[in-house]
């Protein structure tokens, strides 16, 4: 069936209601046609519509035709869908189903075609964007303005206007000349010339036998323009080929310069399709290898442990006080590459794990003067918690997470760089993408890991205009209407050559003509390739694939495949982190109380360390290796750590002793005796700053050191040096000779350093950024449904009118008595009436309402738009009129 034959007695198919004659006139009409469960399944789908909740059904309909809605609610759409909204743009307005089935079979048998397209017409109507029934669907007028062709911006068909569209303000003369050439008979009028040329482009006899009287270098620039772009420049004299097509009104003028393939004849080229290549069914996610479920919990498992611990590290680090913030809030480049080597990993993934704690809520900054960044006291609860228990926190904070590392060194819009902790790394689609995701994985059977290229084209057939905008909301692309100045491409396009047009052609033929080319770093494809990343190393997945903890997480079936369409949901997300904990917890390694020293000053924890056991062991020697088993070095610059918390050098014996499987070396022995002798030798306290010391020689030798020159040294007795620095510098320059002083107070006495941790004041974690409005429950969903249809019934109620009708905006208007005259009448006979009221901020609204009590200047009665008794001043009643229908 051509786009031109409208058969308004067509057969709809079995199994599909069949629309009449007293079908909505409006899309409000169709609105109320719906049960409570239709508007309901709307404003789930659209819950933009809910703010606020929109008066009645009239109010819905005007919503829900808005520019911002539409395009939200387009932006949503899977691509069959958008596909069958895009045809519906190009088809004729109203469109009997039996056209939009032709505009993707071409009226051939395409089974999978047929079946798809009665679920996506249904989705399209629920969602309020088409409505009528199906002899008469049409697309809400804004969807149509936002995918209809026009020469700024072509349509994602890849079709031009019609021909009454293309001939507008065309001359008289000039169409008839047309409809001569064409093997027409002349017109009258302009009108039914268009007419004629639009039934010889839709007759496919007719049309067939035209085209066979077409020279084929003609046919040849037909082909080239038929999937789109449609629109082609010319010269000031074109080519036979051309002026044989321009002449029968095969091309058309849009410009003197441009010409453009009217939309009845690509259609004709076409087929009868709208769309080179429908995609009615989803792309299936491929498997590249299957793991045993063991085997992946156990690599899930030891990436997730691996995971706490460098969070762990990393806060560690900072314990007194980490990088500064910068002035526009962030961390400096060179402090990631600072953090991204004491990790020992790449500078992404140390911003990974940046993010990480600070969307955790472990990470922020002090706000002091001097800021900088530095452990909340979340963080010392945090470190409390079993490992298991950890790990579900910084996998739940992942998940609803808006911030986006893998920004972090990119530019914003206005050129710059992007850093970690700073501003503009919100995205808000990033938690819906990372559930998408993980859903589809979970849609493999267990242990299966998911190729992504197939992976990332499901996301791309769900949300195939995500990550940028529709069709009609940008500027056409520079290539769909080529640019002045082109004539040598005009020429090879006329003659067959590969000119501009065969490259543009080719382009609309990649994307199977069903939208204009997809930037190639997309950014929901972006967030769904770090999603990957991440998730592999916060150990949410294994070797690819999904991790019963991370099921359980999600809330997910553990041991068989979830449904196509899987979400988390059901229970709360803190009962599912203690569900997930429960399950990672057996496969964590278990943590040890003991190390194996070593003669080479060495020594070697088996496995983690029991935490008291390693902030002792941390202080006392540096970490050399961190893997299976993690190495230690004593140092004299470790001990001395040791030394100056207050530990004595017999302490320290017996601490090894305790917790050394093997006996203490004596290399180790000797190395704690010998600092332990010199440490506190020397004694500073404040003059600016002074030395003491029994011993005046070694004071001495200090004075005849050249490294002690910057301290400023003077002798101020044979046992005391006087400094013209601070005691911490002082301390610092001695050290960096080679000494081992202790630092004492104003009394005297030795000062023991404490690693107190510098902390934040409490901090809450960053507020993800919502991605438009939050989906409604149940409850809300029922309550707006109740007070739209409330409001819809005082709106459309039927009333008796007035001796002299008088309204103000919609309003009732009577005088003060007749409004108490009508309102004491309605409560002697028990009837209910139609009022008009203003509140005290001057919102007017209509209202349905059976008095029962007047008295005092109120009326009480039941409203039967609010559903509840209430109480209303008479003064602000602006009138009152009598229900033709006292049924309410």
């Amino acid at each position: 069936m051509g786009i031109g034959e409208l058969d308004r007695e067509a057969h709809v198919p079995e199994g599909r209601p069949k629309g009449t004659a007293a079908g909505p006139r409006t899309l409000a009409e169709a609105l109320r046609a719906r049960g409570d469960d239709g508007l309901a399944a709307l404003l789930r789908a659209r819950p933009d519509l809910l703010g606020p909740v929109p008066n009645d059904l009239t109010q819905l309909a005007t919503r829900a035709g808005t520019r911002a809605s539409v395009v939200r609610a387009l932006e949503r759409l899977d691509r069959f869908s958008l596909q069958v909204a895009e045809a519906l743009a190009v088809a004729p307005d109203p469109a009997p189903y039996p056209v939009l089935l032709d505009l993707f079979t071409g009226g051939r048998e395409e089974p999978e075609t047929e079946a798809a397209l009665p679920g996506a017409v249904a989705l399209l109507r629920e969602q309020a964007l088409v409505w009528g029934e199906d002899d008469r669907l049409r697309l809400v007028r804004t969807a149509r303005e936002l995918l209809a062709p026009s020469p700024q911006h072509p349509s994602p068909t890849g079709l031009g206007p019609t021909v009454a569209e293309a001939t507008a303000g065309m001359s008289p003369g000039r169409l008839q000349e047309i409809v001569a050439a064409a093997g027409l008979p002349s017109t009258h009028d302009p009108v039914s010339a268009v007419a004629a040329l639009t039934r010889l482009f839709t007759d496919r006899e007719r049309m067939g036998a035209l085209l066979d009287t077409a020279p084929p270098e003609a046919l040849a620039v037909l082909d080239r323009l038929v999937w789109g772009p449609p629109y082609g420049e010319v010269t000031a004299r074109p080519t036979a080929p051309v002026g044989w097509l321009r002449d029968r009104g095969l091309l058309l003028p849009v410009s003197p310069r441009t010409m453009v393939l009217p939309r009845e004849v690509a259609l004709h080229l076409r087929g009868g399709r709208a769309h080179r290549a429908p995609e009615p069914r989803a792309p299936e996610v491929g498997v590249v290898r299957a793991y045993r479920p063991q085997v992946v919990d156990s690599a899930a498992a030891g990436q997730a442990y691996a995971a706490v611990a460098t969070v762990e590290e990393l806060l560690k680090s900072w314990d007194h006080g980490g990088p500064a913030v910068l002035r526009a809030g962030g961390l400096a480049v060179r402090d990631l590459k600072r953090t991204a080597a004491a990790l020992d990993v790449p500078e992404p993934v140390a911003a990974f794990w940046l993010e990480l704690a600070y969307g955790a809520g472990l990470l922020a900054s002090d706000g002091e003067a001097d800021e900088r960044y530095a452990p909340t006291p979340a963080y010392d609860d945090w470190l409390d918690q079993p490992p298991a228990e950890r790990w579900a926190r910084l996998a739940g904070a992942w998940l609803k997470a808006t911030r986006t590392p893998g920004l972090v060194g990119g530019q914003d819009a206005k050129g710059r760089t992007l850093s970690a902790l700073g501003p503009d790394l919100d995205r808000a689609a990033a938690p819906e993408v990372r559930h998408r995701v993980l859903a589809l994985l979970a849609t493999l059977p267990p242990g299966a890991a998911a190729d992504p290229e197939t992976l990332l084209a499901r996301l791309r057939w769900e949300r195939p205009t995500r990550g940028t905008t529709t069709a009609r909301s940008t500027s056409a692309p520079a290539a769909s209407v080529p640019a002045p100045g082109t004539d040598a491409g005009t020429t090879r396009a006329e003659t067959g050559a590969a000119g501009p047009w065969a490259s543009e052609a080719g382009a609309a033929r990649g994307t199977g003509g069903t939208s204009a080319p997809r930037p190639a770093a997309d950014l929901r494809e972006r967030l769904a390739r770090w999603a990957l990343r991440d998730a592999e190393l916060l150990g949410i997945t294994g070797r690819g694939a999904l991790s019963t903890a991370a099921r359980a997480l999600l809330n997910l079936p553990l041991d068989a495949p979830a449904g196509p369409a899987a979400e988390g949901g059901g229970v709360e997300p803190e009962v599912a982190a203690e569900r997930a904990a429960e399950l990672l917890e057996p496969l964590l390694p278990r943590p040890v109380d003991h190390v194996l020293l070593q003669a080479d000053l060495t020594a070697v924890a088996p496995g983690p360390l029991l935490r008291p056991l390693a902030d002792a062991l941390a202080v006392l020697a540096d970490v050399e290796s961190k893997g299976g088993a993690t190495v230690y070095r004593f140092t004299p610059g470790s001990v001395r750590r040791a030394l100056d918390t207050g530990r004595s050098a017999s302490d320290l014996h017996a601490f090894l002793a305790a917790h050394a499987r093997t006996p203490v070396p004596q290399p180790l022995a000797y190395l704690i005796d010998d600092v332990a002798r010199k440490h506190g030798h020397l004694r500073i306290g404040a003059a600016s700053a002074y030395v003491r010391c029994d011993d005046d020689a070694l004071l001495g030798e200090i004075l005849a050191d050249r490294r002690s020159a910057p301290l400023r040294l003077r002798r101020l007795a044979p046992t005391v040096l006087a400094a013209q620095t601070d005691p911490s510098s002082l301390l610092d320059g001695l050290r960096s000779m080679g000494y081992a002083p202790a630092a004492e107070s104003a009394e005297g006495d030795v000062m023991i350093s404490r690693a107190d941790a510098h902390r934040t004041p409490p901090r809450t974690p960053p507020a993800p950024v919502p991605d438009g409005p939050p989906a409604p429950d149940a409850t809300l969903l029922k309550a707006a449904v109740h007070a739209i249809r409330a409001g819809d019934h005082a709106a459309t109620a039927v009333r008796k009118e007035p001796a002299v009708p008088v309204t103000t905006g919609g309003l009732p208007r009577t005088s003060a008595a007749e409004t108490l005259a009508t309102v004491q009448a309605a409560v002697m006979t028990g009837s209910a009436v139609w009022i008009g009221y203003v509140n005290a901020e001057g919102a007017a609204s209509q209202r349905v309402i059976a008095p029962v009590r007047v008295e005092g200047g109120f009326v009480t009665g039941y409203d039967h738009t609010a559903d509840e008794v209430r109480t209303y001043p008479l003064h602000r009643i602006t009138g009152v009129a009598e229900l033709a229908d006292e049924e309410v």
